[in-house]
């Protein structure tokens, strides 16, 4: 990679951090039951996609911090949380 490229690497990491901290912040402070994808993606005024597929960055980021073990999905509510063991007390985000 160049120079060019590698700075516009650098600067996507570092906005799919922030949005990711984001909705870490968001969850932290969401009532016990966690929040709807629907929920984060408007409070955080990231719902939105191409035609018919509103709703693909929050899902998209969700996935990537439950693969990486920070939050879950309720199958049943479709609502997210945090993982309590992975927060309780960190001080993360």
């Amino acid at each position: 990679m160049n120079e060019e490229q590698e700075s516009a690497y650098a600067m996507a990491q570092t906005a799919i951090a922030k949005l990711k901290s984001a909705i870490y912040r968001l969850l932290r402070s969401a009532p016990e039951g966690g929040l709807k994808n629907i929920e984060i993606g408007k409070r955080l005024g990231i719902y939105m996609g191409h035609v018919e597929h509103e709703g693909h960055i929050p899902r998209s980021l969700l996935a990537l911090m439950e693969a990486e073990g920070v939050v879950e999905q309720d199958k049943t509510t479709k609502q997210w949380k945090l993982v309590p063991e992975r927060h309780a007390g960190s001080g993360v985000g």
